[in-house]
């Protein structure tokens, strides 16, 4: 007999409720995902329907990216206090509402507002989801479950940029968001599966919340402004404030007893070296598939669709072993498995920067799938040690963390494409390339000097 969506998880949830759960969550995330890659595609088209300039588009994508980074802890601490779910599935229903809005905006005011409300949906469901996997499977099976849902994240962030151009080549913009629509809706309906945790019930620490906000705000809208040659001297008081103001959260937050900035997890060194290893992978991830399909359409003479089934090698390869290296984190060292994957990882990276003149595509190809899978070795067993290192009370700290470290990480490796550009035009790509190998080795150090046991 299935439980009733009210009972609470003790240990997993029993089939077939487990799976409808799995599939609330995929849907939600693999939308917000997807949203925050796919509006990239969608601005010079935005910008030409809305007659606004192409600097003034860029708030499409900004407002939803900032909205995030600055809500995702305060959201995290929100599941700790009255539960995962209920934080889960409010941000599924503001993302889905937010979605029509963004659909049906018509000036770019209204689109940048409707995104900030899609910002706060998405930062909802992101900040919780690896928390409730620790409900939804057994104990022994949460390696499977971190290992699908790193699998949905990494293969929507890869695959946005085709999905968009897809919708785009049959519709306008609008439709970019309207799918989301019925999505949203069907994970909604799976989302009733999910289970009921019990919270914390402390008071929200507003104060917190703000100077969280502030922090991580002035931190990536500084990283932004460095990738893209804003001016040295507002980029350096933006970083100036961002650190004087985190400090003050810093101190506020260690004489908390659930601090909002999980400065507790921090101390521990699993905790804390399993994030400083996913900040790296994921900056390297990020130089590769920004710089890439420059060196594919510019020096290989690739065509849009040439270059996306090019890079298709690397989600599918994520695909694969995603689950498959969820399922071996349950049985062996999360610092074995990582620094094997990211090894592999940095390996790919190295065979991709010293590609011939004229390679075949089967070279590249490939290519791609190595840095996938070892891209995958590593981040199901290191997520899983992320939110297996901290106590089940403070599992919304460890989620939120956890996708603040994709974010910075992510963002930073942006920001070092655009550096490596701008400084060696010339080869761009393969600075980029060998720079992403020092991170993943970086991170291959970070993963190795964790205790072999949690």
């Amino acid at each position: 007999m299935t439980s009733s969506p009210e009972q609470p998880a003790n240990d997993g949830l029993p089939l077939p409720r487990r799976i409808f759960a799995v599939i609330a969550i995929a849907l939600g995330i693999a939308m917000a995902v997807l949203d925050g890659a796919i509006a990239n595609v969608a601005l010079p088209a935005i910008a030409r329907q809305l007659q606004v300039t192409s600097v003034a588009s860029i708030w499409v994508v900004n407002a939803y990216q900032l909205t995030i980074v600055m809500t995702l802890l305060a959201f995290a601490a929100l599941g700790d206090i009255i539960g995962y779910r209920r934080v889960y599935m409010a941000g599924l229903a503001v993302f889905t509402l937010a979605s029509l809005a963004c659909a049906l905006a018509g000036d770019l005011p209204v689109l940048v507002a409707t995104r900030v409300l899609q910002g706060l949906g998405a930062a909802g469901m992101m900040s919780v989801n690896t928390a409730l996997v620790r409900f939804i499977y057994p104990r022994r099976l949460i390696g499977q479950g971190v290992g699908i849902n790193a699998m949905v994240v990494a293969v929507s962030a890869v695959i946005g940029p085709s999905i968009a151009a897809g919708i785009l080549a049959i519709g306008d913009w609008p439709w970019l968001f309207a799918v989301n629509l019925p999505v949203g809706l069907a994970a909604l309906v799976f989302a009733r599966h999910l289970p009921v945790t019990q919270g914390s019930g402390r008071s929200f620490d507003l104060t917190g919340a703000l100077l969280n906000a502030a922090t991580f705000g002035l931190l990536i809208t500084a990283i932004d402004g460095f990738a893209h040659g804003g001016s040295e001297g507002g980029i350096s008081l933006q970083i100036i404030v961002a650190i004087g103001i985190g400090l003050v959260l810093v101190r506020r937050q260690s004489q908390h007893p659930a601090p909002l900035l999980p400065v507790d997890l921090l101390l521990r060194p699993m905790f804390a070296l399993s994030i400083a290893a996913s900040i790296c992978a994921f900056s390297g991830q990020m130089l590769a598939f920004v710089s890439l399909p420059f060196h594919l359409q510019g020096e290989l003479h690739r065509s849009q669709l040439e270059t996306g089934l090019l890079m298709t090698p690397w989600p599918l390869a994520v695909t694969v072993i995603a689950p498959l290296a969820g399922r071996l984190a349950d049985r062996y060292p999360a610092g074995v498995l990582g620094g094997i994957g990211l090894t592999v990882f940095a390996a790919g990276l190295g065979l991709l920067a010293t590609l011939p003149a004229d390679p075949g595509n089967l070279e590249i190809a490939w290519r791609m799938a190595v840095c996938g899978a070892g891209f995958a070795l590593f981040q199901s067993p290191n997520n899983r040690t992320i939110i297996a290192s901290a106590p089940v009370a403070r599992s919304g700290g460890a989620s939120g963390m956890l996708g603040m470290a994709r974010l910075l990480g992510q963002s930073t490796g942006a920001a070092l494409v655009a550096l490596a550009f701008g400084r060696f035009p010339a080869i761009g790509t393969a600075v980029s390339l060998w720079t992403g190998v020092g991170f993943a080795l970086a991170a291959a150090l970070f993963s190795g000097l964790r205790p072999r046991r949690i």
